[in-house]
C-alpha cells in the first residue's frame, strides 16, 4: 500500500528536494505541498494523508502548532506527523513531541532515515533522529538523577525486558521482530504491556524509563 505524504516547508527548494527524494522511494507518494502551517492544516484535513512531514519554522502557523491542530491530545481523529528541521534545539523537540509528532528529524538526516521515519509513522510507530534521542534521554536521566525511578505496576516479563532495550535504542517494530525472531504483532503486544505496566503514553516514555532505571547507560 502506498504511503500518502503531505509536505509543508516555506522554502520552495526544500519542498522540491524532499518531494524528489520521497517520490523516488517505493511505496511513498507526495500528494500535496504547503508553504505554511495554515495551508498545511487545511490541506491535511481535506486530503487526509497517511503522514504529514512538517518543517518547524514556517510563517504564520508554525510546524508545532500545525502538528498540535492535527495530532494533539484533543484531536478526535489524529494524523501522523513527522517534524523535520535544520534547528537542533531541545525546545523544538519537546514542543513537537508534546504536540503529538510521531517523529523528529534534522534535514541532514539523509534519504534512508527520512524514509524510515515516514514508514514508521504510517505504521503507528515513532522515530526520532538517534543523536537527538540520545541527548534527550541523557538529559532526562540527568534531571532525575538521585530520585527513585517509578516502579512498574506489575513485574516485567523476560520478553518485555528483551523488547524494552531495542525500543530505548530507537528500533522499529520490524527491526525488533527480526532480531528476536518473533512476529510484529507479538512485538506490539509486548509494547502494549510495557506501556500499561510503566504508565507510559508512547515509546519515548518507555525509553526514558529504561535510561532512568539504568538499563541503558548514558
Amino acid at each position: 500500500m502506498t504511503i500518502r505524504v503531505l509536505l509543508a516547508d516555506d522554502q520552495d527548494i526544500v519542498r522540491a528536494g524532499l518531494t524528489m527524494i520521497l517520490d523516488a522511494q517505493p511505496g511513498i507518494e507526495v500528494i500535496g505541498q504547503a508553504a505554511d502551517g495554515r495551508e498545511a492544516v487545511r490541506l491535511a484535513r481535506r486530503l487526509r494523508p497517511d503522514v504529514c512531514l512538517f518543517d518547524i519554522r514556517m510563517p504564520g502557523v508554525d510546524g508545532i502548532e500545525a502538528t498540535r491542530q492535527l495530532a494533539g491530545p484533543d484531536v478526535e481523529d489524529p494524523l501522523a506527523v513527522v517534524v523535520i528541521t535544520t534547528f537542533d534545539l531541545d525546545e523544538y523537540v519537546h514542543g513537537a513531541l508534546k504536540a503529538g509528532a510521531r517523529g523528529f528529524l534534522l534535514k541532514d538526516a539523509g534519504p534512508a532515515l527520512l524514509t524510515q521515519a515516514i514508514q514508521a509513522a504510517a505504521h503507528g510507530e515513532a522515530l526520532i533522529a538517534p543523536s537527538i534521542t540520545a541527548r534527550l534521554l541523557a538529559a532526562f536521566a540527568h534531571t532525575y538523577a538521585g530520585s527513585p525511578p517509578a516502579q512498574p505496576i506489575e513485574p516485567l516479563t523476560s520478553r518485555e525486558e528483551e523488547v524494552l532495550i531495542p525500543v530505548a535504542q530507537g528500533w522499529t517494530n520490524s527491526e525488533i521482530a527480526d532480531d528476536l525472531h518473533i512476529s510484529i504483532s507479538t512485538v506490539k503486544t509486548h509494547l502494549a504491556g510495557l506501556m500499561r505496566k510503566l504508565n507510559a503514553r508512547n515509546r519515548v516514555e518507555i525509553a526514558m524509563w529504561a535510561y532512568e532505571t539504568g538499563r541503558i547507560k548514558t
